[in-house]
């Protein structure tokens, strides 16, 4: 984002009652000169709070270069270039990107002055015994006499670029508007325009929120300057894009009051500031910016310029909505009643009124463009299309064209209802574009299209020649390439005279080959609307007097479960001999001649994978083959895990649970019931009374194409209780007997621990995980033959504690 300060300063006279009032002599540098303006530039004094050190002054008496008559421009102080400038031809400032000449609230200013540069001090850092730089502009302005209640007011604009400066308030770079007579400064009409700071530390920073709040915005555009701090972002430049101003000085008639405008760098210079000013050459008072003729339902827009330190009230027509009222501006929907608004600003120092009146349109209507047509390109040459608009309520602003279906507009400047296109090199949409007054809202009609084909281009069919059997058809045997266009109909032939549409039609660029008894000619139909068509070349289709073999191959496609075999089929009606792409992959494939028909053949196939089995028959005399392929899909075998044998207490609930091999959808059947939620679950929950010692559970699954497989789960009732088991000494020796000290825990499902003590105390195991043990080891070491003690603990599924504590015997 970019900083800006630009200051316009608007003076005008207002004139009331009858009485003439003017405003000042080049109040708005209507000359392009400062003439009748004074000016001065100067350097801070380093360490103070705007301390003046040295200045000049170029009097508003003098001629140019010492004095302001006829000057367009001033040096900085010390420097050779421009601190001081009349703006007579508008551009974009390089930091805001706002223009340098404004047109604001209405009224289109014609010259504005820079007041300050980028420039730092006499040798461009902040490493110096200078301060930094300020430079100013003033109007001392004679307020005719009259009546203090008539308004004399001044309007200025102003817009400014500051670069973000890690001081104290009172030495940050700023803009400032000031007021005085001869008895001191009005205190009312007087603007300081800083960037806010913060202490930080040792230090000062920006306050963004506040900066933000204010209307500043960060410039995209870097400092231009190397202060030698290293520690600053170079996009420290802030701006303020253009605002309004207005003071009145009625209350001051028969005296003289002088108003100042000057930029300040900071007051150690290493940070510079600069802004626009411009004035308004109207004195009549107070006025509102904003259109006297309104639409219907529109969104309207009114402001006046800011007044220093103001209350603002504003009235509205009754009916009127106010969507948002922003002080000095305020935005309205109005109804379909026209009315008066009026706006009241009061300060200290004025109390300034002004209405507008407004008038009611209806709302615009953009109307319906006709003129769609659809022609070939280039065939005739320069055509003209006539465009007409009807229905519109409100005028044609100008048309608008789209070659790329509506993405990006062009606008046609014509306002008339009735155009003409031509010398269109492709496809275009075309809209009118209406508004009925400048307060209504813009409205585009219907998009027309004047669509522009290109000649068609028929292309060639492949192959050329084509030798087939009765009764053969070739689903793919013709294609046709190259084509442009869009393919009309294919035709056919059997004298290359007379031609007949294919039935069904057929728009495609593929077209089969069926039902030929004789030689037949075929040729393709391309066509693009609006222009003539094209054909293709022809092409042959023979003929043998022989049946095309015939047969009915079942199932196509199938699939089996791993370790299974899958039944290939085959019905042969016509043909005399017959292959298979993989003879060995086929059991009972057959020898390849067919004895009679029909002949049958009841192959099967028992691949490990994915395979293909691909059937060639052939009917003595015809020499096309009739091809089909039977895809045969493996599905990976299926297996399934009950999990380990237990032992569960009697009524106490055991959670069954399964691991499939995948995730297949499949069905689930656990035997016998006994006990059990539900038989058809993969996870149910088993409760046993205790009517037997032990139960094995069956559970079979079976997925949908009949893939199967089954275990079992032998579940061991306790009729004692619930209880810890810890054998009395263990032989940890590798030989797989009894080498771990492994409690069995019965009934036990939470906060279940086993640890093991030496002789001194010291824990050498510990595992909170039922099913594990301690192996006769301690920190890798093997543990020495002995007694050990361990203590033991968990809770049954009721939350009863069970704690077991003792000795077990390490033998090596």
């Amino acid at each position: 984002m970019k900083n800006g300060l630009s200051f316009i300063f608007l003076l005008c006279f207002s004139q009331l009652m009858g009485q003439g009032q003017t405003c000042p002599v080049n109040i708005d540098n209507s000359d392009g000169t400062l003439t009748h303006w004074f000016a001065y530039t100067g350097l801070f004094s380093k360490n103070t709070s705007r301390t003046h050190a040295d200045q000049i002054r170029y009097d508003s008496s003098a001629p140019a270069p010492t004095g302001t008559l006829g000057a367009t421009s001033i040096t900085e102080y010390s420097l050779q270039n421009r601190g001081i400038e009349v703006i007579t031809n508008n551009t974009l400032d390089p930091f805001g990107f706002f223009e340098t000449i404004p047109f604001i609230n209405g009224y289109a200013y014609s010259y504005s002055v820079k007041v300050g540069s980028s420039s730092l001090n006499t040798d461009q850092t902040r490493n110096t015994t200078n301060g930094g730089l300020f430079r100013g502009i003033g109007y001392t302005i004679h307020v005719p006499n009259g009546l203090v209640t008539d308004p004399y007011v001044v309007t200025y604009a102003y817009a400014m670029v500051l670069e973000s400066a890690p001081h104290e308030n009172d030495q940050v770079p700023m803009f400032t508007a000031t007021l005085t007579t001869n008895s001191g400064t009005i205190d009312c009409a007087n603007a300081n325009y800083l960037l806010p700071t913060q202490p930080s530390g040792s230090t000062y920073i920006l306050d963004q929120q506040a900066a933000l709040q204010e209307g500043f915005s960060q410039s995209s555009t870097p400092s231009p300057n190397d202060n030698g701090n290293r520690n600053e972002n170079p996009y420290r430049v802030w701006t303020k894009a253009w605002r309004e101003v207005i003071f009145d000085l009625a209350k001051y008639r028969g005296q003289d009051v002088t108003l100042t405008f000057q930029s300040d760098n900071c007051v150690p210079s290493g940070h510079f500031a600069y802004a626009y000013v411009a004035l308004k050459n109207v004195c009549q008072g107070l006025e509102i910016a904003g259109t006297t003729k309104a639409c219907t339902n529109g969104t309207l827009t009114y402001a006046i310029p800011e007044l220093t330190g103001a209350s603002y009230t504003w009235t509205i027509p009754n009916g009127w909505q106010t969507v948002k009222d922003s002080a000095n501006t305020i935005t309205v929907i109005p109804d379909a009643n026209p009315g008066t608004i009026v706006a009241r600003a009061v300060n200290s120092c004025a109390d300034l009124k002004a209405n507008i009146n407004v008038v009611i349109l209806p709302p615009t209507v953009a109307g319906t463009v006709k003129g769609d047509s659809v022609v070939c390109y280039g065939l005739i040459p320069n055509q003209s299309f006539p465009l007409s608009l009807s229905g519109n309520r409100g005028s044609v602003l100008n048309w608008i064209s789209s070659t790329d279906r509506g993405l990006n507009w062009t606008n046609i400047y014509d306002t008339s209802k009735n155009i003409t296109v031509k010398n269109l090199s492709k496809s275009t949409l075309f809209r009118a574009v209406v508004q009925n007054g400048g307060s209504c809202r813009v409205d585009s009609s219907n998009a027309v299209i004047i669509t522009l084909n290109n000649k068609p281009t028929a292309g060639t069919i492949s192959p050329d020649n084509v030798q087939v059997c009765l009764g053969q058809t070739m689903a793919n045997g013709l294609t046709l390439n190259g084509s442009r266009g869009t393919v009309f109909n294919w035709q056919k032939s059997t004298d290359q005279i007379n031609w007949n549409n294919v039935s069904p039609s057929n728009t495609d660029t593929i077209q089969s080959i069926s039902n030929i008894n004789g030689k037949t000619y075929f040729r393709a139909i391309v066509a693009n609307t609006g222009c003539p068509s094209d054909t293709s070349n022809k092409v042959t289709i023979g003929i043998y007097n022989v049946q095309f073999p015939k047969a009915s191959i079942y199932p196509k496609d199938t699939i089996i479960c791993f370790g299974t075999a899958a039944f290939i089929n085959a019905n042969i009606q016509t043909g005399t001999t017959y292959s298979w792409s993989n003879p060995s992959a086929l059991y009972n494939g057959g020898s390849g001649i067919i004895s009679g028909t029909p002949f049958i053949i009841n192959a099967k196939a028992a691949p490990t994978k994915k395979t293909d089995y691909i059937i060639r028959i052939s009917n003595a005399g015809c020499p096309n083959f009739l091809y089909d392929t039977i895809h045969v899909d493996v599905r990976a075998s299926l297996t399934i895990n009950a999990g380990r044998d237990t032992t569960v207490l009697i009524n106490q609930p055991l959670q069954l649970s399964t691991i499939v091999s995948d995730e297949r959808r499949i069905d689930y059947q656990w035997t016998p019931s006994t006990g059990l939620n539900s038989a058809n679950a993969a996870n149910p929950i088993a409760i046993l009374d205790g009517n037997q010692d032990h139960i094995k559970y069956t559970v079979s699954i079976i997925d949908s194409i009949g893939c199967s497989a089954s275990d079992n789960i032998l579940v061991t009732i306790n009729r004692n209780g619930p209880d810890i088991f810890v054998p009395t000494g263990f032989t940890p020796n590798a030989d797989g007997k009894n080498d771990l000290l492994r409690p069995t825990a019965v009934g036990i499902t939470n906060q279940f621990y086993f640890s093991v003590y030496n002789r001194w105390g010291q824990q050498v195991y510990f595992t909170n995980e039922v099913g594990k043990g301690w192996d006769g080891t301690w920190n890798g070491a093997a543990q020495p033959s002995g007694a050990y003690v361990f203590v033991t603990e968990g809770k049954d599924y009721l939350g009863n504690k069970i704690t077991r504590k003792g000795t077990a015997v390490l033998i090596r």
